[in-house]
């Protein structure tokens, strides 16, 4: 009965026309009023060379697997669950990787868990391919041959707003389906919740940072402290950056990183906090990163560190795909006396491109033809002669 039934769903969820759901429910009563079929010699059942030579799981895959299917007796239920993951768009090598990281999902009963599992999560509004990349994000442990699974993104979907972040999300740590909503999930909310946090601020917080939901109410308590630290209020805008940006890092790297600012850009306390406050993003930026824009703008433009400071943001663009080559611009428009008054250089190098191009490159087609072209190379790497000053 098993085996007939697999080849049925294999048909059936293979129709595009068929909702997940109606397909299912076809082939559940299609199989119950099909004919039996004697089932295979127990004895004949080799689990291992099935694992191998049928659901295509490397030869060190099997053994490791064998232990948690020595009381398979026969194909039956693994043919079923292989056409079944196969009627949902799973190829050969997705099955094989799903079986190798979860065997015990060739056990599930494809009427009474995985069937139930995809149409209520169709009715909550996944498609057949979210379910698939479902499967294959949470076999891991095992998730999707459990009940559970549903009321959990019954949860979670409201949560991070769309089938896609939430997918997006467990891409990144699949263990979120794992962990107990109430004891640990929904306290971090309420949390985040306190310190002005929207839901649309904590999806986005936690569609890149997914740990955020499953780590301890104290680590998120201790990071709340931390971003209060750097003088950033519960409740401000830039709140959810700076908790962002702390995330995940120990008190000691926190501390070495702001004295590294201070020492590079010449800033003092009061002048690195401001630039915290406002580009919280620094303090996950590279040393060598740091040091060069440091040399740069300091050394070769002229800025202020307080200059700088208050204007932080500028620090978070690249130095070869925007800072140097705009300022090349800038400072060969001045040189050959075709700006007419002085230029802020914040608003220079935080201009979107085109309004860059709009304002400092077509304007001077006829007086300097070849500014486009410098321009460009200047993005390379390469300096232009006439972008060499004396």
């Amino acid at each position: 009965m098993l085996r007939l039934r697999s080849c049925i769903l294999a048909r059936i969820l293979s129709y595009p026309s068929a909702s997940p759901a109606a397909s299912i429910h076809r082939l559940l009563s299609a199989a119950a009023a099909a004919p039996a079929v004697s089932p295979e010699d127990p004895s004949s059942f080799a689990v291992e060379e099935y694992l191998v030579s049928t659901c295509g799981l490397t030869r060190p895959q099997a053994v490791k697997a064998i232990p948690k299917l020595s009381h398979l007796k026969s194909p039956a239920n693994p043919d079923a669950v292989r056409s079944f993951l196969a009627g949902l768009g799973l190829s050969g090598a997705d099955v094989a990787a799903v079986v190798a990281k979860d065997p015990q999902l060739l056990c599930a009963s494809v009427e009474k868990i995985l069937a139930r599992n995809v149409d209520e999560l169709t009715g909550l509004g996944l498609s057949r391919n979210d379910i698939k990349r479902l499967i294959s994000l949470t076999s891991g442990g095992g998730h999707f041959r459990c009940r559970a699974i549903v009321p959990k993104l019954q949860y979670y979907l409201p949560l991070f707003g769309s089938p896609e972040n939430l997918l997006r999300a467990l891409s990144r740590s699949f263990y979120l389906i794992g962990v107990d909503i109430e004891r640990t999930i929904k306290p971090n909310v309420a949390l985040l919740q306190e310190c002005g946090l929207g839901a649309c601020d904590i999806a986005k917080l936690c569609r890149y940072a997914p740990r955020m939901l499953n780590t301890s109410l104290e680590s998120i308590q201790a990071m709340v402290e931390c971003a209060e630290g750097l003088g950033v209020p519960r409740g401000s805008a830039m709140f959810k950056h700076v908790l962002d940006a702390v995330s995940f890092l120990s008190e000691e790297k926190i501390a070495t990183k702001v004295d590294y600012l201070k020492k590079t850009f010449r800033w003092s306390d009061a002048e690195v906090g401001i630039a915290l406050s406002r580009a919280p993003s620094l303090l996950r930026r590279s040393k060598d990163a740091l040091q060069s824009k440091s040399e740069f703008l300091i050394s070769e433009v002229g800025l202020e560190p307080e200059y700088i400071a208050q204007r932080p943001a500028m620090l978070n663009y690249s130095l070869d795909g925007r800072l140097r080559p705009r300022y090349y611009v800038v400072k060969f428009l001045k040189a050959n006396g075709l700006l007419a008054r002085e230029r802020d250089y914040y608003s220079v190098f935080s201009h979107v491109e085109k309004v860059f191009v709009q304002r400092y490159i077509c304007p001077y087609k006829e007086a300097a033809p070849h500014l486009a072209e410098d321009y460009d190379a200047a993005h390379s790497g390469e300096v232009p002669a006439n972008f060499k000053f004396t």
